[in-house]
């Protein structure tokens, strides 16, 4: 497929229809979507190409980086990936309607799920100059460096594009597996790329018992990492129940902490190549990453500390209370994989990173009123006509002073300023609470208000946009992913060494046997799940027939949609509707529209193409 030559030629098509600042409730107007959108659908729509919606994405991320780097053309560049995505809905949602069916939901999941490369049909000279430039990537027998629509979707936060109805019957048939795919990503830890599958649709009852690619579901894979952290937060509440100072002081260590620290590197293990995999722009867009990142920095000190008690004998104890500090980080984190869904979650994530940036932006810009009060403190006291104070208070005493003044708490610190300087230690105390507590906090109320109220008013697409990113990120390449923590700590010493020497056919039977034989119990759970929903599918199927042998008052209403009315019966409708020649009959405000039960086209005109196509 063209795709470089699509991606160019979209880019024309959008700079040359939209050069003013445009919001998304003016695109969405009536007359912008008749002269401006419709007629790039009308023109981009190629029911053989499968890769336009990818490049419209692909164009909108790059409109949303140029925007930060044009400040002329900022509010413009934002109009413009606005403009790509409703283009891209759209176009999404005319493949829909033209491909009903179980073969339309394969199609979309091509358009979406599967790998395209934007340098595909591109002149060879420019291939070789601009792949020379890139990071290497590792071989994946063709597929490198391709990338989904789906992927590029939640980078560019197109939530309108995710929150249509197509886009959403696939996200919900690779959720739950009824489509599958090889994955595609940025870094395997350990790679196993003997075998590409393309798109297909899943059938239980063809498929393998020990069907160790079912670990990759979404809806599968989440029920096993909520059972991982499960067994994790288990043992670190056995560690910290079984913790004393006498034991643990020592040069032994306990066996529940062992257990524990065992445990949770082969979990940190899994979180690294969950980010490394996809990058850690999409990673961050996970409603707990934050919450993850933080418990391993915490695990990495502990680690840390206890290994260098345990070396040197040392009869002390600091590891363990540093342990102590990862408890509201866990138990949140448990709630925050109970209720994925949940509005109030979907917003604490985006009001915590507005939160972190202007708390940094805060500690940061007021570090200077610390200084200031130091120096100030070190010259009065320094000075030859005041003796030095052996109860002077030391930099943590003055910082605590600003933090209580901070949040509101206590004035200490600008009634003992004065020792510094009777006219300069109020006024930097006084100013800094007129800044910090009053000014930082009125602004980061104004900004948090303004974030829930964002998410609060397309409260439905959030949900389904945090929805499409947790089934793309359950979709794993990596199948370091397959091993259970802590085995997967074995599988990276002993299985990655097997790759570097055996040849890709016989590491992937060897690997595959070794996932299938550590994985028996929950690929036999997932085979007999999948298979009793088959059957259970059956029997409501076999339950609905019975509507049809009169058993069901409302039987008529669903048979008389069922199909399409006889010949003479469309006469007597396009005789009632005014007239018209074959199969068409005019309609006062909706066009042409074709009559019967197949895909309709109207007929009408734009600005930048030549109308829908008639029949």
């Amino acid at each position: 497929m063209p795709v470089y030559v699509t991606i160019h030629r979209i880019r024309r098509l959008v700079i040359a229809a939209i050069d003013d600042p445009y919001t998304l409730d003016q695109l969405r107007a009536p007359r912008m979507s008749m002269q401006v959108v419709r007629p790039l659908v009308d023109r981009l729509y190629n029911p053989d190409d499968l890769s336009t919606v990818y490049c419209l994405l692909a164009n909108r991320v790059q409109f949303l980086r140029s925007q930060s780097d044009e400040a002329i053309h900022q509010s413009v560049n934002i109009a413009r990936a606005t403009v790509c995505e409703l283009v891209a809905a759209r176009i999404l949602r005319r493949f829909h309607e033209d491909n009903p069916g179980r073969s339309g939901l394969l199609l979309l999941a091509n358009i979406l799920v599967s790998g395209f490369d934007a340098f595909d049909a591109a002149p060879e000279a420019i291939r070789r100059m601009s792949r020379a430039e890139q990071w290497p990537v590792q071989e994946r027998g063709g597929h490198e460096r391709k990338l989904m629509a789906l992927e590029l979707a939640i980078l560019s936060e197109s939530k309108i594009l995710i929150a249509s109805v197509a886009c959403q019957r696939v996200v919900d048939a690779v959720y739950r597996g009824l489509v599958v795919y090889t994955p595609l990503s940025l870094v395997d830890i350990l790679p196993d790329h003997y075998k590409h599958h393309p798109v297909s649709l899943y059938e239980p009852r063809r498929a393998a018992i020990l069907n160790h690619r079912r670990l990759i579901v979404p809806q599968l894979r989440n029920l096993i990492e909520l059972f991982h952290f499960v067994i994790l937060l288990a043992l670190y509440v056995l560690t910290m129940m079984h913790c004393n100072g006498n034991e643990h002081g020592t040069r032994k260590m306990g066996m529940y902490e062992a257990a524990f620290a065992i445990f949770t590197a082969g979990w940190v293990l899994e979180q690294f190549a969950a980010i490394v995999e996809h990058g850690w722009e999409v990673h961050a867009q996970n409603l707990w990453s934050f919450l993850d990142v933080t418990f391993i920095l915490i695990y990495g000190v502990y680690g840390v500390v206890r290994a260098v008690e345990l070396l040197l004998g040392l009869d002390i104890n600091f590891a363990l209370p540093m342990l102590t500090t990862a408890a509201p980080i866990l138990l949140t984190r448990i709630a925050f994989n109970l209720m994925p869904d949940n509005i109030v979650f979907i917003a604490l994530h985006a009001m915590m990173r507005d939160f972190m940036r202007l708390t940094f932006i805060a500690i940061w810009c007021f570090t200077g009123f610390l200084l200031g009060l130091l120096w100030l403190m070190r010259t009065t006291f320094n000075s030859p006509s005041v003796s030095w104070d052996a109860d002077a208070p030391n930099w943590a005493t003055v910082g605590k002073w600003l933090l209580w003044i901070w949040f509101g708490l206590d004035g200490t610190g600008i009634e003992r300023t004065a020792e510094f300087h009777v006219v300069l230690g109020p006024t930097l105390a006084v100013t800094f609470a007129f800044l910090g507590n009053t000014l930082f906090l009125t602004i980061l109320v104004a900004i948090l208000t303004n974030t829930f109220s964002k998410i609060m008013d397309n409260a439905a697409a959030e949900i389904q946009f945090r929805r499409a990113v947790l089934t793309f990120q359950g979709v794993k390449s990596d199948s370091i992913f397959a091993y259970p923590p802590p085995f997967n700590m074995v599988a990276l010493v002993i299985m990655l060494p097997l790759r570097l020497i055996l040849g890709p056919g016989i590491f992937h039977t060897i690997n595959v046997a070794v996932i299938r034989m550590v994985n028996v119990p929950v690929l036999l759970l997932i085979a007999l799940y999948e298979r009793r929903k088959v059957w259970a599918r059956g029997m409501r199927v076999r339950a609905r027939a019975w509507h049809h042998f009169g058993l069901s008052p409302y039987g008529d209403i669903q048979l008389v949609f069922s199909a399409e009315p006889p010949r003479e019966v469309l006469d007597t409708l396009e005789r009632l509707d005014g007239g018209g020649d074959g199969d068409e009959c005019e309609v006062i405000g909706l066009g042409r529209v074709e009559s019967g039960m197949g895909v309709r086209r109207r007929k009408g005109s734009g600005s930048l193409g030549s109308g829908w196509e008639s029949g």
